[in-house]
């Protein structure tokens, strides 16, 4: 890859649209769900989907569900995106994403939550 294109990918991705958003990992055998709030979707669903490639827990809280029943028991759910505003921080960003969190968690039956 030539400098000039590599320096237009860095700058492409850099100016790529940040969106977040409440991700819920379901396990289809229980029902339960593990929400969490992801300030990158995109590299979420990455981790979730490495995650059941390989077999390996991701989270502590899933743990021992995810080795009782396997990693093809969970299914990823975006349950709603946000856009980084222009003008927002990250740290903005992260906490209208702990909002909303909270706010889902509140809609919730407690009893089908990690």
């Amino acid at each position: 890859m030539e400098k000039q294109e590599k320096k237009e990918r860095i700058s492409e991705y850099r100016e790529r649209k940040k969106i977040g958003g409440i991700c819920g990992i379901r396990n289809t055998k229980n029902g339960k769900v593990l929400l969490t709030a992801a300030p990158d979707l995109r590299g979420f669903q990455n981790r979730f989907e490495f995650a059941q490639k390989t077999g390996s827990g991701l989270s502590l809280k899933l743990q021992r569900d995810w080795d009782e029943f396997g990693a093809e028991a969970f299914r990823l759910e975006v349950l709603e995106e946000l856009e980084q505003k222009e003008t927002q921080t990250p740290k903005e960003f992260s906490e209208d994403l702990k909002t909303l969190l909270e706010l889902r968690t509140e809609q919730m039956d407690p009893k089908t939550l990690y």
